[in-house]
């Protein structure tokens, strides 16, 4: 009896995207879609519909955006990670790269790429990542890699953002924008109780005295992240 053919190509590989515009979902729908070794088997418009989409499609990879509207997209990558280990999240963004990439990986993320980004290194990273690599910009690595080394050699440290936890660097980066406590507290789904604790560590972390100083430590720090 003959042998069947081995030849036969295998399945493509199946990729969640989880972005709260529907034109940017589309687009990358249909980029993902060209690829014959890539298919999107679903998509998500939210935190809590990306959880129920993954248990159900179990995907192979997630692509998520940083801001999500009922939760932000890094815990929502932490999310993904405690309950779904195996499975890679590459997160894909408006902001720039300096602002998250480097807790996006500590998160447990594979990859971040910015959404201005051409669809040749958007594919690239997708591949990237489903190959098992981490997939980030040259800049980046080197500043991952910095980082690293200076841990090593520590130095005395000073006022900087990096020392902040992930939330309190969200608080830190609404105040930057003009938000007041409670314009913080509804964006980041969190009590305005919990928002003062939060500007509270913020301050004795960075050397701050009082609000005023939050406040305009904040907005100069936005102003000069452009």
């Amino acid at each position: 009896m003959a042998s069947k053919s081995s030849n036969t190509p295998a399945a493509p590989q199946r990729v969640l995207i989880v972005d709260d515009h529907p034109v940017f979902r589309a687009g990358l729908t249909g980029l993902v879609g060209m690829e014959p070794d890539l298919a999107v088997c679903g998509e998500a418009h939210d935190a809590g519909q990306a959880m129920a989409a993954i248990a159900k499609l179990n995907p192979d990879l997630v692509m998520m955006d940083m801001s999500l509207p009922d939760k932000s997209g890094l815990e929502t990558l932490k999310d993904v990670r405690a309950a779904y280990p195996h499975i890679p999240v590459l997160m894909i963004s408006m902001h720039d790269e300096t602002l998250y990439a480097e807790r996006v990986i500590r998160a447990g993320g594979r990859g971040y790429i910015m959404k201005q980004e051409g669809p040749e290194k958007v594919i690239q990273a997708i591949r990237k990542v489903l190959a098992g690599g981490i997939s980030v910009s040259e800049r980046i690595s080197t500043l991952i890699l910095d980082a690293l080394a200076s841990s090593l050699h520590p130095k005395q440290e000073g006022a900087s953002v990096t020392k902040l936890t992930d939330r309190e660097f969200e608080v830190y980066r609404l105040i930057g924008q003009g938000k007041e406590p409670q314009e913080v507290a509804r964006s980041l789904h969190l009590s305005v109780k919990t928002v003062d604790t939060h500007r509270s560590q913020i301050k004795k972390k960075l050397g701050l005295k009082n609000n005023t100083e939050l406040v305009h430590h904040a907005t100069r720090w936005a102003a000069e992240q452009g």
